[in-house]
Protein backbone atom coordinates (compact mmCIF):
# COMPACT_ATOMS: atom_id res chain seq x y z
CA UNK A 1 0.00 0.00 0.00
CA UNK A 2 1.40 3.38 -1.04
CA UNK A 3 0.84 5.98 1.66
CA UNK A 4 1.98 9.18 0.05
CA UNK A 5 0.49 12.60 -0.65
CA UNK A 6 1.27 15.68 -2.66
CA UNK A 7 -0.34 19.01 -1.79
CA UNK A 8 0.00 22.29 -3.69
CA UNK A 9 -1.62 25.46 -2.38
CA UNK A 10 -1.24 28.91 -3.89
CA UNK A 11 -3.11 31.95 -2.60
CA UNK A 12 -2.54 35.68 -2.73
CA UNK A 13 -0.67 35.28 0.59
CA UNK A 14 1.27 32.00 0.30
CA UNK A 15 2.69 29.45 -2.13
CA UNK A 16 3.21 25.96 -0.66
CA UNK A 17 4.18 22.54 -1.98
CA UNK A 18 4.30 19.42 0.20
CA UNK A 19 5.37 15.85 -0.53
CA UNK A 20 4.79 13.27 2.21
CA UNK A 21 5.65 9.58 2.53
CA UNK A 22 4.34 8.08 5.76
CA UNK A 23 6.59 5.05 5.39
CA UNK A 24 9.86 6.88 4.91
CA UNK A 25 13.09 7.00 6.86
CA UNK A 26 12.92 10.51 8.30
CA UNK A 27 14.31 12.54 5.42
CA UNK A 28 13.27 16.18 5.66
CA UNK A 29 13.77 18.73 2.92
CA UNK A 30 12.29 21.84 4.46
CA UNK A 31 12.49 25.37 3.05
CA UNK A 32 9.78 27.72 4.32
CA UNK A 33 11.78 30.99 4.55
CA UNK A 34 11.14 30.83 8.33
CA UNK A 35 14.29 29.27 9.86
CA UNK A 36 12.73 28.30 13.20
CA UNK A 37 9.79 26.58 11.48
CA UNK A 38 12.24 24.78 9.17
CA UNK A 39 14.03 23.45 12.25
CA UNK A 40 10.78 22.22 13.87
CA UNK A 41 9.52 20.52 10.69
CA UNK A 42 12.89 18.85 10.15
CA UNK A 43 12.61 17.44 13.68
CA UNK A 44 9.08 16.27 12.91
CA UNK A 45 10.19 14.40 9.78
CA UNK A 46 13.17 12.79 11.51
CA UNK A 47 11.43 11.67 14.70
CA UNK A 48 8.27 10.62 12.87
CA UNK A 49 10.29 8.70 10.27
CA UNK A 50 8.32 10.49 7.57
CA UNK A 51 9.91 11.55 4.30
CA UNK A 52 8.75 15.13 4.07
CA UNK A 53 9.40 17.90 1.59
CA UNK A 54 8.00 21.33 2.39
CA UNK A 55 8.62 24.31 0.14
CA UNK A 56 6.83 27.46 1.15
CA UNK A 57 6.94 31.19 0.76
CA UNK A 58 4.57 33.98 1.56
CA UNK A 59 3.96 37.50 2.79
CA UNK A 60 6.39 37.21 5.71
CA UNK A 61 7.23 40.88 5.25
CA UNK A 62 3.80 41.47 6.80
CA UNK A 63 3.92 38.66 9.37
CA UNK A 64 4.77 34.94 9.56
CA UNK A 65 1.17 34.07 10.50
CA UNK A 66 -0.24 33.32 7.03
CA UNK A 67 2.63 31.06 6.01
CA UNK A 68 2.78 29.12 9.29
CA UNK A 69 -0.99 28.59 9.32
CA UNK A 70 -1.14 27.60 5.65
CA UNK A 71 1.69 25.10 6.08
CA UNK A 72 -0.31 23.60 8.95
CA UNK A 73 -3.35 23.42 6.64
CA UNK A 74 -1.35 21.72 3.89
CA UNK A 75 0.35 19.25 6.22
CA UNK A 76 -3.00 18.30 7.74
CA UNK A 77 -4.41 17.69 4.25
CA UNK A 78 -1.33 15.67 3.29
CA UNK A 79 -1.66 13.33 6.27
CA UNK A 80 -5.38 12.91 5.67
CA UNK A 81 -4.79 12.10 2.00
CA UNK A 82 -1.91 9.69 2.68
CA UNK A 83 -3.97 7.78 5.25
CA UNK A 84 -6.91 7.34 2.86
CA UNK A 85 -9.62 5.35 4.71
CA UNK A 86 -7.21 4.66 7.64
CA UNK A 87 -7.50 0.88 7.33
CA UNK A 88 -5.15 -1.08 9.56
CA UNK A 89 -3.61 1.85 11.44
CA UNK A 90 -3.15 2.00 15.21
CA UNK A 91 -5.24 5.22 15.22
CA UNK A 92 -3.99 6.40 18.62
CA UNK A 93 -0.55 7.72 19.46
CA UNK A 94 1.12 8.94 22.61
CA UNK A 95 4.61 10.20 23.42
CA UNK A 96 6.32 12.04 26.23
CA UNK A 97 9.63 13.60 25.29
CA UNK A 98 12.23 15.41 27.39
CA UNK A 99 14.45 18.13 25.99
CA UNK A 100 16.91 19.01 28.72
CA UNK A 101 14.84 20.78 31.41
CA UNK A 102 11.58 20.64 29.40
CA UNK A 103 9.04 17.82 29.23
CA UNK A 104 6.21 17.64 26.69
CA UNK A 105 3.46 15.05 26.31
CA UNK A 106 1.36 14.55 23.19
CA UNK A 107 -1.64 12.28 22.80
CA UNK A 108 -3.61 12.05 19.59
CA UNK A 109 -6.45 10.20 17.92
CA UNK A 110 -6.91 10.04 14.15
CA UNK A 111 -10.64 9.93 14.77
CA UNK A 112 -11.88 12.15 11.97
CA UNK A 113 -12.95 14.66 14.63
CA UNK A 114 -10.88 17.83 14.88
CA UNK A 115 -10.07 19.05 18.36
CA UNK A 116 -7.03 20.73 19.89
CA UNK A 117 -6.02 21.06 23.52
CA UNK A 118 -2.81 23.10 23.76
CA UNK A 119 -1.57 23.65 27.31
CA UNK A 120 1.72 25.42 26.79
CA UNK A 121 3.05 28.55 28.46
CA UNK A 122 5.99 29.98 26.57
CA UNK A 123 6.21 33.10 28.73
CA UNK A 124 8.37 35.24 26.45
CA UNK A 125 6.68 35.34 23.05
CA UNK A 126 9.59 35.26 20.59
CA UNK A 127 12.60 33.23 19.61
CA UNK A 128 14.58 35.64 17.47
CA UNK A 129 11.81 37.00 15.22
CA UNK A 130 9.55 33.92 15.42
CA UNK A 131 6.32 34.49 17.36
CA UNK A 132 5.81 31.39 19.52
CA UNK A 133 2.03 31.93 19.51
CA UNK A 134 2.16 30.69 15.91
CA UNK A 135 2.99 27.17 17.11
CA UNK A 136 -0.57 26.85 18.41
CA UNK A 137 -1.89 28.26 15.12
CA UNK A 138 0.13 25.65 13.22
CA UNK A 139 -1.31 22.78 15.27
CA UNK A 140 -4.85 24.20 15.08
CA UNK A 141 -4.66 24.31 11.29
CA UNK A 142 -3.12 20.82 11.20
CA UNK A 143 -5.83 19.28 13.40
CA UNK A 144 -8.65 21.00 11.52
CA UNK A 145 -7.51 19.66 8.16
CA UNK A 146 -6.38 16.20 9.25
CA UNK A 147 -9.44 15.42 11.36
CA UNK A 148 -7.27 14.70 14.38
CA UNK A 149 -7.91 15.10 18.09
CA UNK A 150 -4.67 16.41 19.56
CA UNK A 151 -3.64 17.11 23.15
CA UNK A 152 -0.35 18.93 23.73
CA UNK A 153 0.72 19.41 27.33
CA UNK A 154 4.01 20.81 28.57
CA UNK A 155 4.53 19.77 32.15
CA UNK A 156 7.48 22.09 32.72
CA UNK A 157 10.31 23.86 31.00
CA UNK A 158 12.27 27.10 31.07
CA UNK A 159 13.98 27.42 27.71
CA UNK A 160 11.45 28.18 24.96
CA UNK A 161 13.54 26.53 22.27
CA UNK A 162 13.67 23.34 24.32
CA UNK A 163 9.93 23.49 24.97
CA UNK A 164 9.17 23.84 21.26
CA UNK A 165 11.56 21.01 20.35
CA UNK A 166 10.02 18.70 22.94
CA UNK A 167 6.55 19.44 21.54
CA UNK A 168 7.47 18.73 17.91
CA UNK A 169 9.44 15.59 18.78
CA UNK A 170 6.62 14.24 20.94
CA UNK A 171 4.09 15.09 18.22
CA UNK A 172 6.19 13.28 15.61
CA UNK A 173 6.59 10.16 17.72
CA UNK A 174 2.89 10.06 18.65
CA UNK A 175 1.89 10.56 15.02
CA UNK A 176 4.28 7.80 13.89
CA UNK A 177 2.67 5.43 16.39
CA UNK A 178 -0.85 6.36 15.24
CA UNK A 179 -0.20 5.93 11.49
CA UNK A 180 1.70 2.66 11.88
CA UNK A 181 0.02 -0.31 10.21
CA UNK A 182 -0.92 -3.11 12.57
CA UNK A 183 -1.47 -6.57 11.10
CA UNK A 184 -3.91 -7.44 13.89
CA UNK A 185 -6.29 -4.67 12.86
CA UNK A 186 -8.77 -5.53 10.13
CA UNK A 187 -10.39 -2.49 8.53
CA UNK A 188 -10.51 0.54 10.81
CA UNK A 189 -10.15 0.53 14.58
CA UNK A 190 -13.66 1.73 15.33
CA UNK A 191 -16.92 0.09 16.35
CA UNK A 192 -18.62 2.43 13.84
CA UNK A 193 -16.66 0.88 10.98
CA UNK A 194 -15.36 4.22 9.75
CA UNK A 195 -13.08 7.03 10.88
Amino acid sequence: MVRKAKIDRKTSETDIRILLDLDGTGKGKIATTIPFLDHMLTLMARHGLFDLTVKGSGDTDVDDHHLVEDIGICLGKAFREALKEKAGINRYGSATVPMDESLAAVQLDLSGRSYLVFRVDFGVRKIKTFDLALIREFFKAFTDQSGMTLHVNVMYGKNNHHIAEAIFKAFARALREAVTLNTRISGVLSTKGTL
